[in-house]
């Protein structure tokens, strides 16, 4: 039990200092793991090949890693020293303001938090009646001393002290059980992702609601998102880091460094629930088999058995789960694998594993990119499609690298709305590209904000399949913060010609294969898709010459530049070594020519 002296005397500012420097351990891990991963990793990797130079790469890789975990821990340290100075401040202020008070009317505060008061003329001397026990605040007056006017003002100040020397007490106990859970053994060989993300939680349920969810934006633009972020101290900004990850890492506008680290916790956290989940999925796995029974009889066959019902409904719980832990495993193995065949490092842009899921990952810092790609893909995109799209977009940088030697390049795996997940019927409506629009309009715009507005970086955005409708629906619905436009197999864009996007025609790039390899255009136009045009007026009124009157990018009436292509499939056009990927990579490093 915190006692009266204890709180009266008690010097918040050692635990602000001593915030102060856990915050400069934290701060200084953080920026040695940027400079490995930047400087050392990214760099080295590009330039230096064998057996040597791989050895070295995986030892970096792991110094990278620990010093995320010393980053990420001593940020927790940090919050709850903060946090907890604040909080016993407001109690000692409440404190002291109640001890000031029974100053002022001459009356005597006891070590156990009784109140004595001179007594009103005509009346006894009153006693009040001391706690019977440490945790029974307040004390209480004895009945005979109720008749004497100060009794009400001498009971409200015992009350007010109750109460601060209470909240103190609950206050130290939680915190100083957060910190107790913030340890190591000192080997940081024996830390994982898992660590974080506990840890985390345990900050959480700590702080509790010191600092308000609310006074996050929410529906804001990436302007305002920066400009509130700006206004932050730095001790504010590791704070809302450190309580409220998920809601930081989604915010457009924010630096790529800010995003990557707030977003790399909710993956920890995320993957964790996973791991748990698939414990308790494998402890209640049924009974595979059971008794064939004969569908004409009903009655049992001998010696025949079948997969129950109950274990199929099982294993594909199961494998949803797997599917998606596996999506996560790709995404961490992107993070790990800086200076790997001379990838840049990555940043984690977003992360969340509700619904569809969302996974945005850079490949290089967009903030200080020359040349930045945004891929927008189509029908089934989700979260478990991460591994296959961010392999597309790390092709794409090498061969867009390659292409702009001296400068920067970034291209990012934007898997960032609901897309739908049928061809039919669910990839034959717009609702879902109009939905996607204002959500694509705002990242792009906060790439534009982070990299210090229009004209810092050609930025180049990619549609597959649906999503180029997404692009196209986002360009109808504002100012797309791009430069160019490529879309491959692109099934409409809801305009009927190029000129009609925000980046003039001269700036949309179309691939399609043939017919035989790839059959969405044609497929986008029967679902109307594409845009009307007044070539045949007349068939209107039949289905089939509807779809002819629809145009989309890969016709020529659109008005698009067609790039040649190999693509031998719908999904093939980021094939290694392709003419696909080549000229994709031209339009993205600014060396294309109509």
């Amino acid at each position: 039990m915190v006692t009266i002296d204890q709180l009266t005397n008690l010097d918040t500012s050692k635990f602000t200092k001593a915030a102060g420097a856990w915050s400069s351990v934290s701060n200084r891990a953080s920026s040695a793991r940027t400079r490995v991963e930047h400087e050392i990793l990214a760099k080295l990797g590009g330039t230096q090949k064998g057996e040597a130079a791989t050895a070295v790469l995986h030892r970096l890789a792991t110094v990278s890693k620990n010093y995320e975990y010393i980053h990420a821990e001593c940020g927790l340290v940090r919050t709850v020293l903060s946090c907890l100075a604040e909080e016993l401040a407001v109690s000692q202020r409440k404190l002291k303001q109640a001890l000031e008070d029974a100053e002022a009317l001459k009356f005597t505060v006891k070590p156990d938090g009784s109140v004595e008061y001179p007594r009103s003329p005509g009346t006894p001397l009153p006693q009040l009646q001391a706690p019977a026990a440490p945790n029974a605040m307040p004390p209480i007056l004895k009945p005979e001393a109720t008749a004497d006017p100060n009794a009400a003002k001498a009971q409200a100040i015992a009350n007010r002290i109750g109460d601060a020397l209470k909240d103190a007490t609950e206050i130290d106990g939680r915190y100083a059980k957060a910190l107790a859970e913030l340890t190591t053994d000192g080997n940081l060989k024996n830390t994982d992702r898992s660590d974080i993300a506990r840890d985390t939680r345990d900050v959480q349920r700590a702080v509790g609601d010191h600092l308000s969810l609310s006074s996050i934006p929410k529906g804001k633009s990436a302007k305002a998102n920066a400009e509130w972020w700006n206004k932050l101290s730095q001790e504010k900004k590791d704070e809302y880091i450190a309580l409220f990850p998920a809601e930081i890492g989604a915010l457009d506008g924010l630096p790529s460094t800010v995003r990557d680290n707030a977003n790399r916790v909710v993956l920890d956290e995320a993957y964790l629930d996973a791991n748990q989940k698939l414990k308790e999925i494998d402890a209640r796995e049924p009974k595979k088999y059971e008794q064939k029974f004969n569908d004409m009889t009903g009655l049992p066959i001998e010696g025949e058995e079948q997969i129950s019902q109950q274990w199929k409904f099982w294993a594909e719980d199961r494998k949803k789960l797997t599917d998606r832990l596996h999506a996560m495993e790709a995404i961490q193995a992107r993070l790990d694998d800086t200076g790997e065949e001379g990838l840049p490092e990555a940043y984690l842009l977003g992360f969340s594993d509700k619904g569809l899921g969302r996974s945005i990952v850079a490949n290089g810092n967009p903030d200080t990119a020359d040349h930045t790609a945004v891929f927008v893909p189509g029908t089934t995109s989700k979260l478990e499609k991460s591994k296959e799209y961010i392999e597309h977009m790390t092709d794409l940088w090498k061969a867009s690298q390659a292409k702009a030697p001296g400068q920067n390049v970034s291209t990012i795996t934007w898997i960032g709305y609901d897309a739908p997940q049928s061809v039919v019927p669910e990839a034959m409506s717009r609702t879902y590209a109009w939905k996607a629009a204002p959500i694509l309009n705002n990242f792009l715009d906060g790439l534009q904000t982070t990299q210090g507005g229009p004209g810092h970086s050609h930025t180049t955005v990619i549609g597959h399949s649906y999503g180029s409708t997404v692009v196209g629906a986002a360009s109808i619905k504002g100012d797309l913060a791009a430069n160019d436009i490529v879309v491959a197999g692109s099934p409409g864009m809801m305009v009927p010609h190029a000129k009609d996007l925000s980046v003039g025609a001269d700036h949309v790039w179309s691939e399609a294969a043939s017919l035989a390899d790839d059959q969405v255009p044609a497929g986008g136009k029967l679902a109307g898709l594409g845009g009307q045009t007044d070539r045949l007026p007349f068939s209107k009124a039949i289905p089939f010459g509807y779809a002819l009157t629809q145009n989309v990018p890969s016709d020529r009436d659109f008005g698009a530049h067609i790039m040649k292509n190999d693509a031998e499939g719908h999904g093939d056009y980021w094939r290694k070594g392709s003419v696909s990927l080549d000229n994709q990579a031209n339009v993205v490093s600014g060396t294309m020519t109509g």
